[in-house]
């Protein structure tokens, strides 16, 4: 990876199934991410996606580009806007700095030209 590299986008749209997956996985059954009527009694156009989804989200487009050796060793993001279920999601990761071991990779997300999540990178190491 060169510093300048754009990985591939990830684009992602979200339903509703999905997120009731996700939440299984993760033990988080709050209804904000599955009750349209919840979500809206809490003043939500529809169920939110759960923010730590991204994580996942990075995860799976960080893996698809690793180098032979290379793992992610760090990886943070902040929400800055809610996503809503069948929404479509693109992350977008390019690479900031590559030095000895480890690379450097800006991270963010969007759905159209609303920006979700922000001040987002990964630090990925290698052997």
């Amino acid at each position: 990876m060169k510093v300048g590299e754009r990985l591939p986008d990830l684009v992602r749209t979200i339903t509703l199934t999905d997120m009731v997956a996700y939440g299984g996985a993760t033990w988080d059954s709050h209804r904000l991410h599955y009750d349209p009527g919840f979500a809206a009694r809490a003043g939500m156009e529809r169920p939110v996606v759960d923010g730590q989804m991204f994580g996942a989200l990075f995860g799976e487009q960080l893996t698809r580009c690793l180098e032979k050796g290379q793992w992610i060793s760090r990886l943070f993001f902040r929400n800055t806007a809610p996503t809503y279920a069948q929404e479509t999601v693109v992350c977008e990761a390019e690479v900031t700095g590559v030095e000895g071991g480890l690379t450097l990779i800006q991270l963010r997300a969007s759905v159209g030209d609303r920006l979700v999540v922000a001040a987002a990178g990964a630090e990925l190491s290698t052997t």
